[in-house]
């Protein structure tokens, strides 16, 4: 972050010092670490480490997200419900950026609008649990909290809170990132390899109608190459990172002064967001994220208030700058329509322009008699549909969608044009946590998406 050409700036010992103040408030789902020497010595670690993001990334996202809420661009922000260490592999962080890719252009082809491209990963690792423990049979212990802290397995040994992941953590965030970088600056992304990006996915008729619109791509691109234009831009794309910023003992350590303003960055990631679960506004993950420069989102779900939006707005947003405030809704498909429209009607008598982004995944979930967690495709497309029906209605920008998804063919959802069943459920349920859309499910998603804000342009 420090730049030879330019003078160091000195942050202000006062915003140093604000940065701890969360450690002196009321604090959510956190980990049990049972040797806080250990902890302490992990953070030391990580905040010796080189960031894994800049502050000159972070301030450009802002600035794209500003145009998303104006209505001039939308968001696309995909990837898994909780990373693990095991899936850090090449073939399936490629997976899930050529499906992200796939589906932003699906998106601005169909909606002729800038897409900007955000995955949950690097750093999607840690997870809220609804209970500290878990039991099987007779046996109760803690709960699993994604890879940075313990194990998925069911021992004692597995489930003990493990400072050294957080180190861990950092290494293969840094990996991921690594990789993604390669592929969407060194060629792989090209606009031109529209086709390749469909190649090793298995053949369906979502796959079917991408190849339709990639041939479209290619004649105009064709077209355009021989009317001379030069296609320089078509070779990289932008691709921002993300995660909830959820455990403490990893995103403060993470978090630097930037020598350019003396203002902090955290730098675990370009844009992260608070959950519903721990967005209390005198809690303790309010206060830290309101003192960073990130773009910060917030997930609501369908019990928030306009008094509760206004009071975020006011603490994490209090100069109401472009960008700055990402609202994630997720409402679930039978309460968005009812829920939304006040909070967007409350939103036009207010000086804020939140980027407003639906989250139709978690509002929708459910567990079979067999015990897998899942999601309907149905529901999905019915929350993504009452998003934009509510945005319609106010007459306010549908700015982005947040789904967990994967680049592999699983089957974690019921639905969707293979018609995955409760039976189908078991063949290839991968995910640890939450059910993911597959390949074919989300490219599906896409292509609705795009009816939809092709439907907002021409209101």
């Amino acid at each position: 972050m420090v730049d030879a050409t330019e003078p160091v700036i000195f942050a202000d010992p006062a915003v140093i010092a604000g940065l701890d103040h969360w450690r002196t408030l009321s604090i959510k789902q956190q980990p049990a670490w049972p040797d806080p020497t250990a902890v302490a010595a992990a953070s030391a670690e990580i905040a010796s480490m080189p960031p894994l993001v800049f502050a000159g990334e972070v301030d450009q996202l802002r600035e794209r997200l500003a145009r998303a809420a104006r209505g001039d661009a939308f968001l696309l922000q995909g990837g898994d419900c909780a990373e693990t260490f095991a899936g850090a592999t090449a073939d399936q962080i490629r997976n899930r950026v050529k499906t992200i890719l796939q589906m932003a252009v699906v998106l601005t082809y169909g909606a002729s609008m800038p897409v900007i491209k955000m995955g949950r990963m690097a750093g999607q690792f840690a997870k809220p649990r609804s209970s500290d423990t878990e039991t099987r049979g007779d046996v109760t212990l803690p709960a699993y909290r994604g890879d940075i802290v313990n194990g998925y397995d069911f021992t004692p040994e597995s489930r003990e809170a493990d400072p050294g992941r957080l180190v861990k953590g950092y290494h293969t965030s840094a990996s991921t990132l690594n990789l993604i970088r390669a592929f969407t600056q060194g060629g792989f992304a090209d606009l031109r390899m529209v086709h390749s990006w469909n190649k090793g996915f298995a053949s369906n008729p979502a796959n079917q109608r991408y190849e339709g619109l990639a041939s479209e791509i290619d004649r105009a691109i064709r077209f355009m190459e021989a009317a001379g234009a030069d296609f320089d831009e078509l070779k990289r794309v932008e691709f921002y990172s993300s995660h909830e910023g959820l455990l403490m003992d990893y995103e403060r350590p993470m978090t630097r002064i930037d020598s350019r303003t003396g203002l902090p960055y955290n730098t675990s990631a370009h844009f992260l967001w608070i959950g519903e679960r721990t967005r209390e506004l005198d809690g303790a993950h309010v206060d830290f994220f309101r003192r960073i420069r990130n773009p910060i989102g917030v997930k609501l779900g369908p019990s928030t208030t306009p008094e509760t939006m206004e009071r975020l707005i006011d603490v994490l947003d209090p100069d109401r700058e472009p960008g700055r405030l990402t609202f994630i809704t997720r409402m679930g498909a039978g309460k968005i329509r009812d829920a939304l429209p006040p909070l967007l009607e409350a939103i036009t008598s207010m000086d804020a322009t939140p980027l407003w982004v639906t989250d139709p995944m978690h509002g929708n979930g459910l567990t079979t008699p067999t015990g897998y967690k899942t999601r309907r495709f149905d529901d999905v497309v019915d929350e993504v549909t009452g998003f934009f029906e509510a945005h319609r209605q106010v007459g306010t920008h549908p700015g982005g969608i947040h789904v967990e998804l994967t680049g592999d063919d699983v089957t974690e959802c019921l639905g969707g044009s293979e018609m995955i069943d409760e039976a189908t459920l078991a063949t290839r349920y991968e995910s640890l946590c939450d059910p993911r859309l597959n390949h074919m499910q989300s490219l599906e998603l896409a292509f609705l998406v795009a009816e939809e804000l092709s439907k907002a342009s021409r209101a």
